[in-house]
């Protein structure tokens, strides 16, 4: 059973409300100032709890970092639509569905942009990476309309034992959710210079290309 810190079951509702405090005063914080300059003092002072409670549930502020931007991404990826094989335009859905990512690193961008840097978490950027890669090959596979293998192509072959994959190994997939999180560090790390939707615009033609779907650009 997974347990926070001071050894509450982590499903308790008592331990998901104080993560939840946490999580929430570190993002008000983050806006306010760097990472960096963030104490585990001011983040227990915004939520309102104390330091020890703090270390109940995190080692430091890096730690909670990353756990918010694990929460927020994984929700991200399981609200993008998924258009099915009768989508009347999925190029137009799936560049919503970049411009829907971009925009939910935008609204964080001071989070992300820290743990995403060259002094960031690479335990973050792979979760993101295997989520991304994940997401990219079920909505392929149904917009394919064959939830047996991918367009026809031969069956992948599953991951390694003991390797904490969801999906089987697909290449393209991969490719994706390398070349978006790399695209999303540099857009982040020039302070987001594009909207995204303009993100969206230039990098969905790559994207398509790949998966032999007609470019198309967000309305």
């Amino acid at each position: 059973m997974v347990t926070s810190r001071g050894g509450a079951p982590a499903g308790d509702r008592r331990v998901r409300r104080t993560r939840a405090a946490l999580a929430g005063a570190l993002i008000r914080l983050v806006a306010e100032r760097d990472l960096s300059r963030i104490s585990v003092a001011d983040v227990a002072e915004r939520a309102g709890v104390s330091r020890s409670t703090f270390y109940d549930h995190y080692r430091d502020v890096h730690e909670l970092a990353e756990a918010a931007c694990t929460a927020m991404i994984d929700e991200l990826i399981g609200s993008l639509p998924s258009p099915g094989p009768g989508s009347a335009d999925p190029a137009r859905d799936a560049a919503r569905s970049l411009e829907a990512f971009f925009a939910s690193l935008a609204e964080h961008a001071g989070l992300y942009r820290a743990l995403l840097g060259p002094q960031g978490s690479a335990r973050l950027a792979d979760h993101i990476r295997r989520r991304v890669t994940e997401g990219v090959y079920d909505r392929v596979r149904r917009a394919s309309g064959d939830l047996g293998d991918l367009g026809g192509l031969p069956e992948r072959a599953g991951p390694p034992q003991g390797v904490p994959y969801g999906t089987p190994h697909d290449v393209p997939a991969a490719f994706t959710a390398g070349a978006l999180i790399g695209v999303a560090s540099d857009w982040l790390q020039r302070g987001c210079p594009c909207s995204p939707a303009e993100m969206a615009a230039l990098t969905w033609p790559l994207l398509g290309a790949l998966y032999r779907v007609d470019a198309g650009a967000p309305a």
